[in-house]
Order: C-alpha cells, then sequence, then structure tokens
C-alpha cells in the first residue's frame, strides 16, 4: 500500500519539483501551500508523513507544527521540517513534536541530495510504522486484558 505524503510548500516550484520527486519514488502527494489548508487536509486525509515548509503565509510552518501535534487526529504523523532556515532551533522544534530536519538546499541541488532525502523519509516512515505497530499492540493486549 502507498504511504502517503502531505508537502506543505508555498513556492510553486519547489512544490512542483518536490511533488515530482515523491511521486516518482512511488508516494501518494497531497499539497498545501499554506498553513490553514495544511492542518485541514491533515485533519481530513491523516496522512503517513508531513513535509513541512516554515515560512508560510497565514499560519507559519511552527504553529502548524504545534497545531498538528495538539491535536489527536493528528498528533501520531511524523513531521520532517523542510527549509531553507538553517536548524538553528531544530532543538526546540524537535521538542514541539518534529521528527527531522532537511536543509531545502541539499534537496533541490541534485540527485545526491534528492537520495538523502528520500532515505530520510523512508526511514522515518519505516520508524513511525514500528511505532504505531507497537502501540496498537499495546491497545489490543489491554483490551484482552481489560
Amino acid at each position: 500500500m502507498k504511504k502517503t505524503i502531505l508537502l506543505v510548500e508555498d513556492s510553486k516550484v519547489q512544490k512542483l519539483a518536490g511533488e515530482m520527486v515523491l511521486l516518482k519514488a512511488g508516494y501518494l502527494v497531497l499539497l498545501a501551500g499554506d498553513g490553514e489548508e495544511a492542518l485541514r487536509l491533515a485533519e481530513e486525509s491523516v496522512p503517513d508523513l508531513v513535509l513541512l515548509d516554515l515560512l508560510l503565509p497565514g499560519i507559519g510552518g511552527e504553529e502548524v507544527l504545534y497545531a498538528l501535534k495538539r491535536d489527536p487526529r493528528t498528533e501520531q504523523i511524523p513531521v520532517i521540517v523542510v527549509s531553507h532556515l538553517p536548524p538553528t532551533n531544530f532543538a526546540k522544534l524537535k521538542a514541539a513534536g518534529a521528527t527531522e530536519y532537511f536543509h531545502k538546499a541539499n534537496f533541490l541541488e541534485d540527485d545526491e541530495g534528492q537520495t538523502a532525502f528520500l532515505g530520510m523519509i523512508d526511514r522515518v516512515l519505516r520508524e513511525s510504522e514500528g511505532r504505531n505497530q507497537a502501540g496498537k499492540q499495546r491497545a489490543l493486549a489491554a483490551r484482552l486484558q481489560g
């Protein structure tokens, strides 16, 4: 079953580039151009992963991250911050629930950057799936005991 990725990016060029790479890699891709649309799509479709730009019109990326992690419907979705901003505040974003950080320039530069980007996505999805399976097993065991 194909994994669904919500790509949150306001730049049309970068959104198109990201979409093409993700589609080529076999993912289903949802696109959001601003924070409000990102939150709506995340709640409606509950994607397997969110790729989140920080500089967005309206609701910024940090606020989107906080909102996703406060909502029980979306709190388990891993979020990779993809930005041109330096990762100086990644510790704060990680504390707020971001899973990883990827510098946008690395992704856009060359095939090596895209390979690293896709490798990070695959790893985060595998780790998330493992945590979700463990959580489902604990919930089932609790139900059987109770």
